[in-house]
């Protein structure tokens, strides 16, 4: 196996361990959630909706077809997570030394390489669906 492609898959696990283990704090109501979804305006809805869009995220990451679909909603989830981070939580949130904050940027970084490994899987969607569009 290459280096970039066992990288490639090590990002896909990686990413998705990372969603998969926040799961357990939105879904069972932690005070870390809670209090972060509270300050955001997004709590109980989004909590459990972002735990929701992250348990799909994780699942088409591991499948290997599927898995710039999920890279794509990760990183969208990631980019919404740290906008989050940058404006209203702060790195830091309950004095947890910027944590969170670095997993969603870890997360963000390997459904990133994902994205740029499966562009070619992108380019044929975009093609496909764009492509009718201007046909018609």
């Amino acid at each position: 196996m290459s280096v970039t492609k066992f990288i490639y898959h090590a990002a896909r696990v990686i990413a998705a361990i990372i969603l998969l283990q926040t799961l357990y704090f939105k879904f069972t109501a932690a005070p870390e959630s809670v209090y972060i979804f509270t300050t955001v305006g997004m709590e109980p809805w989004g909590r459990i909706g972002v735990g929701v869009v992250e348990a799909v995220a994780s699942a088409l990451l591991l499948a290997t077809p599927l898995a710039w679909v999920g890279a794509g909603l990760a990183l969208g989830l990631m980019a919404g997570a740290m906008g989050m981070h940058f404006t209203w939580l702060g790195i830091e949130v309950q004095g947890d030394g910027g944590y969170l904050f670095f997993l969603a940027l870890a997360v963000a970084l390997c459904s990133s390489f994902v994205l740029w490994s499966d562009q070619d899987k992108v380019l044929q969607v975009m093609e496909k669906y764009l492509g009718r569009k201007n046909q018609q």
